[in-house]
């Protein structure tokens, strides 16, 4: 079985909530949309204070290129237009929609009818890219890079092959998996969708052996469907579902260091759940209002699997996974290896909302740092290759020339090195420091 070349974990897995089939969440009283939902100018609000809307009524506009817009996903009235506390801890704007009733949009189908693409004849690359466009759809992975940007390759780059992630190696998380159990035909015909608009001919959705009942039936359901997509099952080692250590263990090629990315090997990759976001809004003209998001814990009442409308507060999905437990030290929003823990619980979903995980007091706590004993193990765990030791140290001293020299942009931000550090050092901690510093000092000079 494949998996990539270098470094690697194996976190306990955790997957609490794998076997809790999807259920819809309760709408909110008030949804909170952040203009801040996707890598990129943020968007720019198109309605204003007292306004009514609708279920897929567009909120605000792309800011740019590399931008997606934003849709209500309720319907009701615009209280306000604010800056609200988003999940990194940053304040920033937002449409707040105080929520009546659930009427939506009539050019949105609700249907459950499966629409396949004999259905849509007439769908042609350039139209499909720009329905993805304009539902305002992102990496559902949690990188939140604007899709249709992926889908339009720069010049003198040509795609080869689609490659889906389903892998969801981060411990705890259950969305993508249970995505594929109960809507795999939908994904899969999200996928023909990006073939088509890519211009490639062959697809593989890559995922990890631990999710055996996911395998067999997209290897069932793909041959019945597309023969040219392949399910590709993968060895179980953290961090495999990072785009580069995916394209190396799918099509075995290594994307260099930045400012390269995948499509200069010819790779176009998407998240499983964005394969079915592309489904709903190009079959569907339903715009990226909702997603599945995974609340877990090991004290949590009910772990479970929310399809949820974005804007929810994240307290409400806690409440209706039985609550706080009382000794909650953390929440953390996504996985634990690379989620960041919040600073309140009344912080919006959004696009990129993968994971709710609910630490305990025990958990939570960090071991106090010791001294490195230059044991090098940060270094063999790295996925791509790096001196994380090196790096954190030239982070905490504000050496941000002799960091951009020893590849910190590269820096997947992981968590590999601070996983396996026997001192318990924040390594994690000085390199996203680091790696931010530097990719703005380069962004400035570039703009020079």
């Amino acid at each position: 079985m494949k998996t990539f070349s270098k470094g690697g974990v194996h976190p306990d897995e955790n997957k609490l909530s794998a076997s809790s089939a999807i259920r819809e969440a309760g709408l909110p009283k008030q949804a909170v949309f952040s203009m801040f939902q996707h890598i990129g100018a943020p968007a720019k609000p198109v309605v204003a204070k007292g306004d009514e809307v609708k279920v897929g009524t567009l909120l605000a506009e792309a800011g740019g290129f590399v931008s997606a817009p934003v849709y209500s996903s309720v319907s009701g009235k615009v209280s306000k237009i604010d800056h609200v506390l988003d999940a990194s801890g940053t304040c920033r704007q937002a449409v707040i929609v105080d929520v009546e009733g659930d009427e939506w949009e009539e050019s949105i189908d609700r249907s459950p009818a499966l629409v396949r693409m004999e259905d849509r004849p007439e769908l042609d690359a350039p139209a499909i890219v720009q329905k993805v466009k304009e539902a305002g759809i992102v990496g559902m992975g949690g990188a939140t890079f604007p899709c249709h940007v992926k889908l339009t390759p720069p010049p003198g780059c040509k795609a080869e092959y689609v490659i889906i992630n389903a892998v969801e190696c981060e411990p705890y998380l259950t969305a993508d998996h249970r995505l594929m159990l109960e809507h795999p035909d939908e994904i899969l015909v999200g996928v023909q969708l990006i073939m088509k608009a890519v211009g490639v001919s062959k697809a593989f959705i890559g995922i990890e052996r631990n999710k055996p009942d996911a395998i067999r039936l997209m290897t069932e359901r793909a041959q019945a469907i597309d023969s040219r997509i392949k399910v590709m099952p993968l060895q179980m080692k953290y961090p495999q579902g990072g785009e580069k250590q995916l394209i190396e263990a799918v099509i075995g090629r290594e994307v260099p260091a930045p400012p390269a990315i995948p499509i200069n090997v010819g790779a176009v990759v998407q998240n499983v759940g964005t394969a079915f976001a592309i489904y709903q809004a190009v079959m569907k003209n339903k715009p990226l209002i909702d997603r599945v998001i995974t609340v877990t814990g090991k004290q949590l009442a009910r772990p479970s699997n929310l399809l949820a409308r974005l804007g929810t507060p994240f307290s409400q999905l806690i409440d209706e996974c039985g609550g706080l437990p009382e000794n909650t030290g953390k929440v953390i929003g996504g996985g634990p290896m690379m989620g960041k823990a919040l600073l309140s619980l009344d912080v919006p979903m959004t696009k990129g909302s993968s994971g709710l995980l609910l630490m305990t007091k025990e958990e939570a706590r960090r071991a106090e740092p010791q001294a490195c004993i230059r044991c090098a193990k940060c270094v063999s765990v790295c996925p791509m290759g790096l001196e994380p030791y090196l790096l954190a140290k030239l982070s905490g001293k504000a050496d941000w020339e002799g960091a951009e020299k020893n590849d910190i942009t590269s820096c997947l931000e992981c968590g590999c090195c601070q996983f396996t550090c026997p001192s318990h050092r924040p390594l994690l901690d000085h390199m996203r420091v680091g790696k931010s510093t530097v990719m703005g000092i380069i962004r400035a000079r570039n703009a020079r």
